[in-house]
């Protein structure tokens, strides 16, 4: 089986270390841990290793977030990879910091990453991990907040936080997305 995982960020230096991108943030985490060199290729960065019996294409776009459907799309058609066996993992300001949340379907949540691939698509159901980011910030600096870097106490916390996602995107290769919902969900 083949997947395509997908984690959604902005591309740059000055995005590097934002709460945005934590999609580009897990998965370097995970590429790290399967020793996979990124390549620059059409619409994103592209890596690829194998668990097991499952072979996975890694995907971090390059065309910023608000056109991520883009390269989700054209990566799911070039490797002839079905549906659901998408992933794209993203920013969540509805949850506490470092609460994870897997669904294999749903809303955009006011997202425009996951506007723009269900608009590219054509439809909202594909896999998604949504990681906490809080919503700790006054009325009206909402963008400041998501385009903020995190703070000593979450960047120290976030290590633990990728050895989670780096299994949640194990499990969810070998054991499907409900096995790993049941598992994974709120931890």
């Amino acid at each position: 089986m083949k997947y395509l995982i997908v984690g959604l960020g902005n591309i740059g230096d000055e995005y590097a270390n934002t709460r945005h991108n934590i999609g580009f943030k897990i998965i370097d985490a995970f590429a790290q841990s399967a020793d996979v060199q990124w390549e620059d290729k059409r619409y994103g960065f592209v890596g690829r290793c194998r668990v097991k019996n499952a072979e996975l294409v890694l995907l971090k776009p390059s065309t910023f977030m608000n056109l991520s459907g883009m390269a989700v799309r054209y990566w799911l058609l070039k490797e002839n990879i079905p549906l659901e066996n998408l992933l794209v993992m993203v920013d969540d300001l509805n949850l506490p910091f470092g609460t994870i949340r897997m669904r294999k379907a749903g809303s955009d949540g006011g997202h425009n990453g996951l506007k723009n691939i269900e608009q590219c698509l054509c439809t909202p159901n594909y896999c998604r991990l949504r990681f906490g980011i809080g919503n700790d910030f006054a009325h009206g600096v909402q963008i400041s907040f998501v385009l903020g870097e995190w703070t000593a106490e979450e960047a120290q916390a976030l290590p633990d936080r990728m050895k989670v996602t780096n299994e949640i995107i194990r499990s969810f290769c070998l054991q499907g997305i409900e096995r790993t919902m049941n598992q994974y969900n709120g931890k």
